[in-house]
């Protein structure tokens, strides 16, 4: 099943596209932190002989209230991506995978970008011609407004002084993620920015989550039976058992741990489902506290990739 009912919400998980990377992106995670876990990883996260995590680039589309929300639109295709190889130029059939959940593009009314990340932003256009257009050209696209602020060519993420040549060429692919991806979208007048709390329906709303990106939310679900989308807050269960430790892709990585064990803990409490954005398996999970640390309840009944 690529579709899951959570109350009255229907839930549809649509792949872009899977890959692996070396487990040094878990910068403070150490080796036997993976292998001691394999009970929880193996072989769904991570692979032992060669010690690379599983990340699936997926988009989460949710029908609940009249409205279907889009959580988190890729990597996208035809993308100048040079700081970031694996997703350079890439074609993928990401269309015809909504197509193939049941999902016409154009009757999605709400688009949500968890935070202004190059695999969360990318299918918000599409190439038409020389021009970057709207995928989804009836929706609003809802998206934190900290992260506007901060990548936009004006601010912190642009003019901040790099120290390294890693570091430039992030803030030439950032650049490039927001004009292929967030400014043609405000162009056509469909961006809509929030702070604080933000209420979609009755049953759907955002919340900031900063860490990961100085914007980054998360977007709870409650139609009867409660699930919250977390974006980036975790990139693989092993920050289940070990939520102090971040992912390199955190801005503040002290800001992440905080926020993912707020969040983690509110999820427990209410019996939500966790749906990160890049778990492969089973996409998601419901979670219990142990201890200092969490640990899944019962998976989400998807088909595990």
């Amino acid at each position: 099943m690529d579709r899951v009912a959570l109350g009255r919400a229907s839930v549809a998980r649509v792949v872009e596209f899977q890959f692996s990377l070396g487990t040094k992106f878990f910068p403070r995670t150490p080796a036997s932190g993976w292998h001691d876990n394999a009970d929880l990883l193996v072989p769904d996260f991570f692979n032992p002989d060669t010690d690379e995590w599983r990340i699936a680039v997926q988009s989460w589309v949710v029908e609940v209230d009249g409205l279907t929300v889009v959580v988190d639109t890729g990597v996208g295709n035809d993308r100048d991506r040079p700081h970031m190889p694996a997703l350079d130029h890439l074609n993928t059939g990401y269309l015809d995978a909504l197509r193939s959940a049941g999902v016409d593009r154009n009757a999605v009314d709400v688009v949500v970008n968890t935070h202004v990340h190059s695999d969360h932003v990318g299918w918000n256009t599409m190439l038409r011609g020389d021009a970057w257009v709207p995928t989804f050209p009836n929706a609003r696209y809802v998206l934190p407004s900290a992260d506007y602020r901060y990548f936009h060519p004006g601010g912190p993420a642009a003019s901040q002084e790099p120290r390294t040549e890693e570091e430039a060429a992030q803030q030439r692919g950032d650049q490039l993620v927001f004009a292929d991806s967030v400014a043609p979208v405000e162009e056509a007048g469909q961006l809509v920015g929030w702070s604080d709390d933000y209420q979609i329906s009755d049953s759907l709303r955002l919340r900031p989550a900063a860490g990961h990106t100085p914007g980054s939310s998360v977007l709870w679900l409650d139609a009867g039976e409660p699930a919250v989308f977390v974006g980036d807050l975790t990139h693989s269960p092993l920050q289940l058992r070990r939520p102090a430790e971040p992912c390199a892709f955190d801005v503040d990585a002290d800001a992440a741990a905080v926020t993912r064990r707020r969040i983690f803990g509110e999820a427990a409490q209410a019996k939500a489902a966790v749906i990160p954005a890049h778990y492969p398996g089973h996409g998601g999970a419901s979670i219990r506290a142990s201890a200092d640390c969490f640990d899944v309840d019962d998976w989400l009944g998807l088909e595990r990739l």
